[in-house]
């Protein structure tokens, strides 16, 4: 059977939702430990319209740590946001939605709030009542543009089976990253739960061409085993990336 790849639509969702977590989680406090985990634990992000940039910033301020706010007056976008996992709640008021938020943050807790009202109504009434959110949309857009495209982006996805085979690729990948790379871990143990049913096939991780050859090299190695029992595919680098393709119990060519 061919291998089918992953759709362009879902993978360019789950590269937008990477950009806008790299952008944001740069702001995260993690423990004095090098290798804790930073979070935004505490942290209102505004979203606004939850068009494509809006559900990406929801996914990636989630999968962040932050408490979310988004606003929309479209209900099909606010159904598909809950059905989707992207929002948790969906509220008619500013006034709901802050003491939804207002508790959680106190707690530290990750929540996504959407309100059943235009951004600019909502905008605002949060100016008017003197509620501000620590991370903004237009600046997390500005610094997603600047950065995008700065850094190798390394994804994989399997032939079938992706429930099964891709948590072992990704326990591959995590004993690749670097003992700081911490945001990276973060990404790739939260962004399988938040991304959707969309992008549920694939994972996309930021690395350098070490830990690409290192993962590449693993996962052949798991492959030629017999541990990995399914086709993989790895792609690595930008717009024009280079793929590999891995068999089961087959030896790749230019290997020893």
């Amino acid at each position: 059977m061919p291998f089918e790849p992953v759709p362009s639509s879902a993978f360019s969702f789950a590269r937008d939702a990477f950009e806008f977590y790299r952008s944001m989680i740069q702001y995260g406090i993690a423990a004095p430990d090098s290798q804790a985990e930073p979070s935004l634990g505490g942290k209102l992000l505004y979203v606004g319209e939850l068009d494509q940039h809006g559900r990406a910033l929801m996914v990636a301020g989630n999968i962040a740590g932050a408490a979310s706010l988004s606003a929309s007056a479209d209900s099909s976008a606010q159904k598909q946001a809950v059905r989707d996992g992207v929002a948790d709640f969906l509220v008619n008021s500013l006034d709901e939605a802050l003491r939804i938020l207002k508790n959680e943050i106190r707690k530290c807790n990750t929540v996504a709030v959407c309100v059943s009202v235009k951004p600019n109504d909502i905008e605002r009434e949060m100016l008017m009542r003197g509620v501000q959110a620590d991370l903004h949309r237009a600046s997390l857009i500005a610094i997603e543009a600047e950065q995008r495209g700065s850094r190798h982006l390394i994804s994989w996805s399997v032939e079938s089976s992706a429930a099964r085979w891709l948590p072992k690729l990704d326990a591959i990948a995590m004993s690749c990253l670097a003992p700081e790379a911490a945001s990276a871990r973060r990404w790739l143990r939260l962004a399988p739960r938040y991304l959707g049913r969309s992008a549920r096939g694939l994972r996309i991780l930021p690395g350098d061409v070490e830990f690409a050859a290192r993962f590449v090299e693993e996962v052949r190695k798991r492959s030629r085993s017999g541990e990995i029992a399914v086709e993989a595919l790895i792609r690595v680098g930008g717009d024009d990336p280079e793929e590999y393709r891995i068999l089961p119990g087959v030896q790749q060519l230019g290997e020893s």
